[in-house]
């Protein structure tokens, strides 16, 4: 597997290479935002970034940003890394479609195990179709696109996989703690705050499609069972 580290520190970065190295991973570095796009793009393509949120050139933000935008890496899962530990910088390095994130000073442990994590979820469960129809939505699965009417909706690589939770667990109860569990990864430190926010959202983007996602107050959500029963 190999890891791309868009590092400026570079003691930092020699010392986040080795211990992924001993773990036996392949890394590649780059000092800068510019460098770091460069290298997201270079064949073989990374299988995960580690981006740091404060670079000399681009802020972290806007190299994720970029990458989303952007057919072959848009869905590279990316780990936002940053000394910033408030909840608003969290919460911006996801809209923006970062898959987690760390505070510095982080245990490189914390991060394999971290790194470990999205390259697991990031796997296709085995048997699972690519292609789901469910009324006036289709999504892709392998593709990252969805669609309502046949008409493409722009989603965030967060934002898809929390559509993708509701779609594939229709009809069953997904508790707050479970979806950040499931679609932030268990040791994201977000509030369940965070999930009402993205979940109004995304109903925003699936515009009348939204329906199909049905609050259960105090206790999460629910995707509808079947499409008829948002217009029963």
């Amino acid at each position: 597997m190999l890891v791309l580290v868009i590092e400026d520190e570079v003691d930092l970065a020699t010392t986040v290479e080795y211990n992924l190295r001993a773990e036996g991973f392949t890394v590649r570095l780059a000092h800068s935002g510019r460098q770091g796009l460069a290298s997201a793009t270079a064949d073989p393509l990374p299988d995960i970034i580690v981006l740091d949120l404060m670079l000399p050139d681009l802020s972290g933000t806007e190299i994720c940003r970029r990458l989303r935008d952007q057919e072959r890496t848009r869905d590279i899962p990316v780990i936002m890394c940053t000394a910033k530990g408030e909840e608003i910088d969290r919460v911006v390095g996801f809209e923006v479609g970062a898959d987690d994130y760390v505070v510095k000073p982080f245990s490189v442990r914390e991060l394999v195990l971290r790194i470990r994590a999205l390259l697991r979820r990031a796997n296709r469960v085995e048997g699972e179709p690519s292609l789901i129809k469910f009324g006036r939505l289709k999504i892709d699965r392998d593709a990252h696109r969805a669609w309502v009417d046949e008409a493409e909706i722009g989603l965030t690589a967060l934002e898809f996989r929390l559509l993708h939770a509701f779609v594939s667990r229709r009809g069953r109860v997904q508790t707050r703690d479970a979806l950040l569990s499931d679609v932030w990864g268990i040791e994201a430190d977000v509030t369940t705050r965070t999930v009402d926010t993205h979940v109004k959202r995304l109903r925003e983007k699936l515009g009348d499609a939204g329906m199909y996602i049905e609050t259960l107050r105090g206790v999460g959500y629910r995707f509808k069972d079947a499409p008829e029963e948002a217009t029963a």
